[in-house]
């Protein structure tokens, strides 16, 4: 799990390299705001230095100065006292005192001024190059989250229906908004900060052995032992957070269905269980992101635990060097700020893991669909479908999902001859939905093939394929915008007297115009705002745009009253002439005049012909039709009666 993590993690700083040099100048900026941070302590250490030399030599030279004359011969026997106390040379004359005594306090003032003014200095380019590396930062991450999300929403669309069978929606969801989030902050910025950690601690290192060995020694102990935790909590705190984004995902995944159903929820009041099985999946998403807290409430204070027994050994030896005269003022307030200098970073590698930790696990999840195969590609030789007659053969088709257990379509036979119709009837999951999913290659046959005008279906480009079928599935998705653009969606740049024309077909036109901004009138997300009936010719509309050769109708009518069904299909039997098109009804009124009718049960072709020979050969098929004509002509009559 680690090892995979890691190089997930790796693959995503390939996004940051895709932006070349852009994605270098937040580093370039750091390494400038990071030397001006660290040159900070020595100026300040000069400002003491230049202020306590001042300071000593004026009350040095004053205190000479009120040496009465009688005792003045005496101070020739205090010299080497007074210069081992002052750190100057043994060997110097009184005169040689008194002249770098004179020298430092006139020479204090401008020592203070320069030193103040390269501190103001290097805080303004920290400041400018602080705030150019974030703005870099931040455009860099942002450009990562984009490309991210555009190959996510891509390969999602690419994938073949086989795989969007076997995940939910919302796990899909959780990992093109958060999972992508949270590498983005680590790669973005994450990353910056775990580089600018090691400049500063490198640097500061350095500055420490060459300021004092002996104290910079005995900070070296913490960073072995610093590092140990920080690898284990590490390897610990990285699975806790992909189960955290599994949580995440099922309680996202949970909310999406809960909303896209809302109306079935009210309309079987079952608001509380929805709302406990809610509170389960919000109680694991808590539980698990309560355990990762937990283990970093420990990893802090015993870091820092360790940082400050650090500090308290060099507090130890720093105070013994100023006691002994061989740590200034100055270089001890120096060393003191690069010791916060050393602690900082190693407090910030704590954080900086955690990032790491979520973007190692979310990383996993995204280069899980990234790398996910589609069971449906183009070949490499395949060629782009010619415009078709539309003749179609099934040769002994069997299909079964996900390549296992029974099949649904079991040596499935029929040709098609340009132009027919071909009525599909069967009991639920007698493999209608199936036929008519192979036939634009949503799925490939586990056995057999699939002919269109000879060529077999898995030689063409599916691009190529689909741009010459129309379809109008059983479930209905339109999209948030206008029907105009619904409709079009097919063909956008189509004109608003072809909408017309194909909602006119469709019989859509009237209750379009009946809306006060007619083809303009926002549908609401899914077609919210439409029935279903005027949902199911929208789509009919949408399909007939398109003006395919082949045309798919999966219980197209199932959502419109017997009156409206039957002008409808005298609309839709205009427009199938000339046309290849394959037809599910559950009605027989719908199918009577197509030129072949499929009879299927479990998978398997029971019956075929034309209504009437049906009728009189096959007693099955000829009891299913009395019956239902039955039940829709007593539909009508209460129809009428109602009127």
């Amino acid at each position: 799990m680690r090892r995979l993590s890691l190089k997930s993690l790796r693959r995503s700083g390939s996004y940051l390299r895709n932006h070349g040099r852009q994605a270098l100048l937040p580093y370039l900026f750091l390494i400038v705001a990071t030397l001006s941070q660290l040159a900070v302590p020595r100026m300040i250490r000069n400002v003491i230095d230049a202020v306590t030399t001042g300071s000593v030599a004026s009350q040095v030279l004053t205190a000479l100065d009120q040496v009465p004359e009688a005792m003045r011969p005496m101070l020739g026997q205090l010299l080497p006292t007074i210069l081992e106390a002052l750190n100057y040379p043994a060997d110097w004359t009184f005169e040689q005192l008194t002249s770098q005594l004179t020298t430092d306090q006139a020479d204090a003032p401008q020592a203070l001024v320069t030193a103040l003014v390269a501190i103001l200095v290097f805080a303004t380019l920290r400041g400018l190059f602080a705030f150019l590396q974030s703005y870099w930062a931040e455009k860099n991450s942002q450009s990562i989250a984009y490309d991210l999300r555009n190959d996510l929403y891509g390969k999602i669309q690419k994938l073949s229906f086989s795989y969007h069978d076997k995940n939910q929606t919302g796990q899909l969801m959780i990992r093109a908004t958060d999972d992508v989030e949270k590498v983005r902050l680590f790669l973005g910025q994450g990353l910056l900060q775990l580089v600018g950690a090691l400049i500063l601690l490198t640097g500061t290192l350095i500055i420490l052995f060459t300021t004092n060995v002996e104290l910079a020694l005995a900070t070296l102990p913490i960073m072995p032992i610093a590092m140990v935790l920080f690898v284990f909590f590490s390897g610990a705190s990285r699975p806790m957070f992909t189960k955290v984004q599994q949580k995440l995902s099922t309680l996202n995944t949970l909310l999406q269905e809960n909303l896209a159903g809302i109306k079935v929820v009210k309309s079987f009041s079952r608001e509380k269980e929805q709302q406990s099985a809610f509170r389960v999946a919000a109680d694991n998403l808590m539980t698990q992101s309560i355990a990762i807290a937990r283990l970093f409430m420990f990893m802090f204070p015993l870091v820092f635990l360790v940082a400050n027994l650090g500090q308290s050994a060099i507090l130890y030896l720093g105070g013994k060097q100023i006691i002994t005269a061989t740590l200034s003022i100055g270089e001890w307030q120096e060393f003191s700020l690069y010791l916060i200098y050393l602690f900082m970073p190693i407090a910030q590698f704590g954080f900086i893991i955690t990032q790491m930790g979520q973007a190692a696990a979310s990383a996993d999840r995204i280069f899980e669909i990234l790398d996910a195969k589609s069971d449906i590609v183009d070949k490499p030789d395949a060629i782009v479908l010619p415009p078709v007659k539309g003749s179609i053969k099934f040769e002994n088709v069997t299909f079964r999902y996900f390549g296992g257990g029974e099949p649904v379509l079991k040596n499935v036979s029929f040709d098609a001859r340009p132009g027919e119709t071909i009525a599909l009837l069967g009991a639920t999951g007698s493999g209608k939905s199936t036929i008519i999913n192979l036939l634009p290659r949503f799925y490939d046959p586990t056995e057999g093939s699939i002919r269109m005008d000879g060529r077999d279906l898995r030689d063409v480009t599916i691009e190529s394929l689909r741009a010459q079928i129309g379809i109008v599935l059983q479930e209905i998705m339109l999209f948030s915008g206008t029907i105009k653009e619904n409709i079009a969606y097919g063909k956008p740049d189509a004109s608003l007297d072809e909408v017309i024309a194909a909602a006119k077909a469709a019989q859509a036109h009237d209750f379009i115009i009946a809306f006060p901004d007619g083809y303009e009138t926002h549908v609401g997300e899914r077609g919210v705002t439409l029935s279903g009936g005027q949902k199911q010719r929208v789509a009919i509309a949408r399909a007939l745009l398109l003006n395919p050769r082949i045309l798919i109708l999966d219980d197209s009518t199932s959502s419109v009253d017997l009156t409206t069904e039957s002008h409808l299909q005298e609309a839709l039997n205009k427009l199938m002439q000339g046309r290849t098109s394959f037809v599910i009804a559950q009605r027989i009124s719908t199918v009577m005049n197509a030129d072949q009718i499929l009879v299927l049960d479990k998978g398997e072709i029971v019956a075929r012909g034309k209504h009437k020979d049906l009728m009189e050969n096959e007693p099955i098929y000829a009891e299913i039709c009395n019956s239902q004509l039955l039940n829709e002509t007593d539909a009508l009559a209460a129809e009428g009666g109602r009127q």
